[in-house]
Parts: structure tokens; C-alpha cells; sequence
């Protein structure tokens, strides 16, 4: 595994680099990665079976020049911006048993996130499908897009997030876990008591990459960015 702290200028760029990392691993045998990133400005971004009708207030989105994306992978709608690390995993389906069955590899992802924040958040684990949280309340939520031979998984983490935000452009979600029971999104999520640069050194310690991810497959960014990620066709196509 290797290591790419990279954020890329626009929203589309850096969710066309999660997709553009997973293909180089599966066609191209370019290995296993952790990537850390942090989009400088808000964006909203629903899932692959995402609705955004249901999911987002687009008339608020629309008012503050809040963009609206879609991402390849599945999950729930999610606002990212300043203080929500984002990190994101490709890992090959056959470095540990069982990571070829998408609850097995939710767990063990999640089980290691849990391991490396244990020193801030000690009573933190996964709570719904693929969330983790702490007191019942959410700080981290995880998707997954798989190919034959490797996964991509890739989560948020809030250090010190604009919680007051997320009710502004989230609409409450289509479907719930039954540990929310029906809190507003202020009072279902919560921020790790760390920075982002911390919880960057406690994950870089817990997966260990061995060296910097080269080269970065930039060509294939834009061709996404192109294709997919620009497109309305893609990012309000429900």
C-alpha cells in the first residue's frame, strides 16, 4: 500500500480520482492505496441509487453556490467541505479473507478506522451498515465500489465540521438506520475531538503505507470528469 495526500481543485476532480485509483489498481495492477483529502469549499454529494430530489435541499444548494455531484459508489447523501477529512481505500479483495463480500470488508475497514481513533474516540464503532459513531451519534460515513479484484471504500470523518450546515442543505434521508430514530442531522452527527491533521497521522499509522502513490492517474481524472462527473446527465440523473 501506498500513501497520496491529494486533493484535487474541484469536487468532480477528487471523486473522478477515487474511481480513476480503483481502475489503475484493477486494470493496471497499480496496487493498493490510502488516500487523504479535504475539499476546500461545500459540496454535496449523493450516492450512485441516490436521489437528488429526495436527499437535497437543491433550492438552499442553488441559493449559496453549493455544487451537486454524484458519486460511483452507493451510500446515503453527504455534504463535504473545510474539517470533513475524507479518506479513501483501494484494497485488493484478496489481502485478508473474506474482503470479496461487501459486509465482511465494510467490517474490517471499519473495525481498523475504529482501532486507529481509538485514542480519541475509545468507545467508537459501526453502528447501521457502514457508519461509525460514538454515543450514538455519527462522525463517519463509508461507501463502497467494487470490481472483481479490488474495492474501493472511501468515508468522511468531521474534525470540527459546521454541523449547523448539513441541515441547510440536506434533506432528512430517504432511508434511515434504526439508531438514528429520526433525529434532525444536528443532532445525529457529531465532531471527533481532533484535527484533521491528527486523525491524517492516526490513519497513516494504522494502515502503515509503505512510500507516495506515483504516478497519479490524472488522464484518466479527466476522462471521468468528462464523461461522468461533469455531466448532469450523471450527477441529477435521479
Amino acid at each position: 500500500m501506498r500513501l497520496l495526500d491529494l486533493t484535487l481543485p474541484t469536487p468532480a476532480e477528487n471523486l473522478a480520482l477515487d474511481e480513476a485509483l480503483l481502475l489503475a489498481a484493477e486494470e493496471s495492477d497499480a496496487g493498493e492505496v490510502l488516500r487523504l483529502w479535504e475539499l476546500p469549499a461545500l459540496a454535496v454529494v449523493v450516492g450512485s441509487g441516490g436521489s437528488v430530489e429526495i436527499d437535497v435541499n437543491v433550492a438552499a444548494c442553488a441559493a449559496d453556490g453549493v455544487p451537486v455531484l454524484r458519486r460511483a459508489s452507493g451510500g446515503g447523501t453527504v455534504l463535504l467541505g473545510p474539517r470533513c477529512l475524507c479518506f479513501s481505500l483501494v484494497l485488493s479483495t484478496e489481502a485478508e479473507p473474506g474482503l470479496g463480500d461487501i459486509r465482511a470488508s465494510n467490517r474490517y475497514v471499519l473495525g481498523r478506522v475504529s482501532r486507529a481513533l481509538r485514542g480519541v474516540v475509545p468507545g467508537a464503532g459501526v453502528e447501521g451498515t457502514s457508519d461509525l459513531a460514538t454515543g450514538g451519534r455519527k462522525f463517519s460515513g463509508n461507501a463502497q465500489q467494487r470490481k472483481r479484484r479490488h474495492f474501493l471504500h472511501h468515508g468522511t470523518l468531521l474534525c470540527g465540521f459546521d454541523l449547523s450546515l448539513v441541515g441547510r442543505y440536506l434533506n432528512p434521508p430517504e432511508r434511515q438506520p434504526e439508531y438514528r430514530r429520526d433525529r434532525r442531522h444536528d443532532e445525529f452527527v457529531t465532531n471527533l475531538p481532533a484535527t484533521v491533521s491528527e486523525v491524517k497521522r492516526l490513519l497513516v499509522e494504522e494502515w502503515q503505507p509503505a512510500g507516495e502513490y506515483e504516478p497519479v492517474p490524472l488522464d484518466a481524472v479527466a476522462r471521468l470528469v468528462g464523461e461522468k462527473y461533469s455531466r448532469d446527465e450523471w450527477n441529477r440523473r435521479r
